[in-house]
């Protein structure tokens, strides 16, 4: 999303708020929908924390 940093995302309420839920169907955005952006931080740092957030969920 145009940053050397990673990103994760959630289009429903950032990107495509403004679109009914039609619209969103239509664009492939559901409410579940996250996006990862993946930065240049070493992989291994990005690994563990995704690691760490996905073990909370």
């Amino acid at each position: 999303m145009g940053d050397a940093r990673s990103l994760v995302a959630h289009p429903a309420s950032m990107t495509h708020s403004h679109l009914n839920a039609a619209q969103r169907t239509a664009a492939g955005i559901s409410l579940n929908t996250i996006r990862l952006s993946a930065g240049l931080e070493d992989p291994a740092d990005l690994i563990a924390d995704l690691d760490r957030a996905l073990a909370r969920i």
